[in-house]
């Protein structure tokens, strides 16, 4: 068995390849003389008892070759790409991917067929040096074709020398014009050494030449072997990859729809919401359920706003809704609940006047019976944007940013919050309702309907004119008794 053969092999830190087989390193031992380190399999093939490094040629005894475990371990967490497909992780997952994936492989070049991807990684690492290739210098010897691993020992072998020697007195025999070197060069130097030196060199630049070439033609070899491998591999996978594609257009197109329908639905669902607790009479009582969870997200700013349901001054009136800053707006922020009133564009605002000049009144609920509401109101400047003629969706809002401190209501067991819910009305003052009864208003029982809360707040207010013009004759009766007497 050889080392693990990676796509990204070539950039991993030369520390990780094993230079016998250079693949990533598989239970690495460690040479002790001289630090390096190669797989412990490549290093089972030697059956020498000293080993030569690959890298630095040192001689290390085999008793001295450890099992490097702590090098092992940091190893699993090298980053692989798959040589057969496109798996990324971690080095320590990937014998694991090979088993379960490929375990059925076959060789490119040769066809034999492979149960597990080490063996076939063995076979690609010895078997193609033994692979015959065309003898370049098959001119020189008797050597037409040779084992491409062996092209080295070739050049030192007797008959290549041989050869070589002989191409050389070729080439001394082929001189011409000696007599004129011998004129340019009388007394200089002896002619025949002269042009053996010029030969001598000629063919070291040839053999050089030659040699890189092989060398070119070697690496080439290697790199259309890779290709040869690959090819079926790659190919299967851009099938893959389009099948996985065509299923995730598929896929995707079903979600599109899929979230087409719940977007209708939400807001078909907003809209029912909507007229479940829609009002046409210019009052409303806003329920606010779930009151901490809504606060923990206005105080981490998740959501900073909520709005409440529309509501309507009569069926072809003005439309209207309210803002709340749980945690304050402005100035205000970390404070103050800040409360806001909004209007909103609706079908009959060609036929409705505007600016919207009614006065708006707030009013929060203390659930107990002790009824003691917070009760605030403000009348719209005419010249402020948020009170003319919508023109979008709905206007800006205005109000009242320092509504309650919010240390009325972070107390425990304060009365506007029971049971997680807190209850804000909003009532649009249509009679011009005087200020000294809008508490007496805003009391009524909001379950009445509004034509009867209007007639005792009309009944309230003729009683209490009563009152006063009969406390204001009591006075003037007083007075003039007292006049009489003196």
């Amino acid at each position: 068995m050889v080392g693990i053969d990676a796509r990204n092999k070539h950039i991993l830190d030369t520390k990780y390849i094993c230079p016998v087989c250079s693949l990533i390193l598989r239970d690495p031992v460690q040479l002790t003389e001289c630090g390096h380190r190669q797989c412990q399999t490549c290093f089972n093939i030697e059956q020498q008892t000293t080993i030569i490094c690959q890298q630095c040629q040192t001689e290390t005894l085999r008793n001295k070759i450890i099992l490097d475990r702590g090098f092992k371990n940091d190893m699993k967490l090298l980053s692989i790409d798959c040589s057969f497909c496109q798996w990324t992780g971690l080095l320590n997952n990937y014998q694991e991917h090979l088993d379960q994936s490929h375990s059925d492989l076959k060789c490119g070049y040769c066809g034999k067929q492979f149960d597990s991807a080490n063996k076939f990684n063995e076979h690609n690492v010895l078997e193609w040096q033994k692979l015959f290739v065309d003898y370049i210098l098959k001119d020189f010897d008797c050597n037409g074709r040779i084992i491409s691993a062996e092209i080295g020992d070739q050049y030192l072998t007797e008959p290549h020398q041989h050869s070589v020697y002989q191409e050389s007195s070729q080439l001394n025999d082929r001189q011409i014009d000696v007599d004129s070197l011998r004129v340019t060069n009388a007394g200089a130097c002896n002619p025949d050494t002269t042009q053996s030196s010029e030969v001598n060199e000629s063919l070291k630049i040839v053999v050089d030449n030659i040699e890189t070439l092989i060398n070119d033609e070697q690496r080439l070899r290697n790199i259309l072997l890779q290709i040869q491998i690959r090819l079926p591999i790659l190919t299967k996978e851009i099938s893959k990859v389009k099948l996985s594609i065509e299923e995730s257009n598929a896929f995707l197109e079903a979600v599109k729809c899929n979230r087409n329908i719940v977007n209708q639905d939400l807001a078909l669902q907003e809209n029912i919401n909507d007229f479940q607790y829609v009002s046409y009479d210019g009052t409303f009582v806003w329920k606010i359920t779930n009151f901490q969870e809504r606060m923990i997200d206005a105080q981490s700013e998740r959501q900073i706003s909520i709005y409440s349901p529309p509501f309507y001054s009569s069926p072809n009136g003005y439309k209207m809704r309210a803002l709340l800053y749980l945690n304050g707006d402005g100035n205000a922020r970390r404070t103050h609940m800040s409360l806001f009133f909004i209007l909103m564009q609706s079908e009959y605002d060609a036929i409705l006047k505007f600016p919207f000049n009614y006065k708006v009144t707030f009013c929060l609920y203390d659930q107990t019976p002790a009824r003691r509401h917070i009760i605030d109101s403000f009348r719209p400047g005419i010249k402020s944007n948020s009170f003319q003629r919508p023109r979008s969706n709905m206007n800006i809002g205005s109000g009242i940013p320092n509504f309650i401190p919010l240390k009325m209501i972070q107390q425990e067991g304060n009365p506007y919050v029971q049971n997680d819910t807190m209850c804000i009305k909003i009532m649009v003052d249509f009679n011009d309702i005087p200020v000294i009864l809008l508490p007496y208003a805003v009391s009524l029982n909001p379950g009445l309907p509004t034509h009867v809360q209007q007639t005792v707040v009309k009944q309230e207010l003729n009683r209490r004119f009563e009152e006063q013009q009969q406390h204001s004759n009591e006075m003037k009766e007083i007075q003039l008794s007292c006049e009489e007497t003196t």
